[in-house]
């Protein structure tokens, strides 16, 4: 099992690094990825796909060549580029050696990402020993330290089998999960990992015609877009705020996706005019709420029964897990199972697909 980067005297015997993949003659680089919980299996198969991509164990890979193909992954909140060092403790790399390891190190990751600015992300960030690391890479980097905004994320931790501590550099200013196309934002947006995941799993398939109803800010439309062709796909709102958003976010994308201003149960549109619907129902805190709910859930399931095409698949993203199971429960109309649970910034939603009965 290979090892992460690290000075030939301090290597363990009888574990050797990968040093250059002969098919790119580069180097091979040690990675991490940062997946939001739930979404580990969707991530796993993204990578995958990654040519050259090698040594995979769990999340974490080796890879030869430019870190620019990595920052294409979608299912991903992060790519962090990662080394180990021999020291008990992180005083260790204030040595003079180790110092100047780990400023090589992070060099590379700027010379790469274009970072401005510096932070630490670790536990006792503020301790003495990390401002005083903070003060040398300031100087040898020559990066200002951001302890709130900087733009290197830098994350230590003790390695996996206790020799050493893991330093782990995310390779771009922003999360990846921060999509370039989001220039608006509405309160209870969608994480567009979470979106990816979603499509990924109800089956991408371009002959769909898609529809999604409470588009909001578009996440789903747009994400589903940049996959890949699709027979149709069709947003709706009924708050003008939203879709004015949507389309701000869409041109953004550069992407061209019918959004339009109507209430998603009373759309007007025939019978089974789509192969898949996509939803992010509301989850009763940021919008909507739960009383209001008890009414809508069952309401929209009837209303995308109609809509959908015989074979047509619905998947359903929400927090009001009982309530939504619940009205499952009480209907006869669909058949569903469930996709993934995703942890996401303080609450656990659940992603559902639906298929007629």
């Amino acid at each position: 099992m290979p090892r992460p980067a690290r000075s030939d005297r301090n290597a363990p015997k009888g574990r050797p690094r990968p040093k250059v993949d002969h098919r790119t003659r580069q180097p091979a680089r040690e990675y991490e990825l940062d997946v939001l919980a739930g979404l580990e299996d969707v991530a796993a198969t993204e990578l995958a796909g990654v040519p050259l991509a090698r040594d995979v164990r769990g999340l974490r890979f080796w890879f030869p060549g430019s870190p620019e193909r990595l920052t294409r992954m979608r299912s991903v909140v992060a790519v962090y580029r990662i080394r180990t060092w021999d020291v008990p403790r992180p005083r260790g790399l204030l040595g003079n050696q180790q110092l100047s390891e780990l400023t090589e190190y992070l060099r590379e990751v700027v010379e790469v990402g274009g970072h401005r600015s510096f932070r630490f992300g670790a536990a006792g960030k503020d301790s003495p020993v990390m401002q005083r690391l903070a003060e040398e890479l300031q100087q040898s980097l020559e990066l200002p330290h951001d302890p709130e905004a900087g733009e290197l994320l830098i994350r230590l931790r003790p390695s996996g089998d206790g020799q050493g501590w893991d330093v782990l550099a995310r390779i771009t200013p922003r999360p990846l999960s921060t999509r370039p196309w989001r220039v608006c934002n509405m309160a209870g947006g969608l994480n567009a990992t979470i979106a990816y995941a979603a499509h990924k799993l109800a089956g991408q398939r371009d002959a769909d015609r898609i529809f999604n109803p409470m588009s909001g800010s578009g996440t789903l439309l747009i994400e589903r877009d940049l996959m890949g062709p699709s027979a149709a796909l069709v947003g709706v709102d009924i708050n003008p705020e939203a879709v004015r958003c949507a389309q701000e976010n869409i041109r953004a994308a550069k992407r061209q996706i019918e959004v339009a201003q109507r209430d998603a149960l009373h759309t007007g549109l025939p019978a089974r005019s789509f192969d898949l619907v996509m939803a992010d129902l509301p989850w009763g805190d940021a919008i909507s709420t739960h009383g209001a709910n008890e009414t809508l859930y069952p309401a929209f399931l009837t209303e995308m029964h109609r809509l959908t095409s015989q074979r047509g698949r619905l998947c359903v993203i929400t927090h009001e897990i009982r309530l939504f199971e619940r009205v499952l429960q009480d209907q006869q109309k669909w058949h569903a199972h469930e996709l993934f649970q995703v942890a996401s910034g303080g609450h656990h939603p659940k992603a559902y697909l639906l298929s007629k009965r």
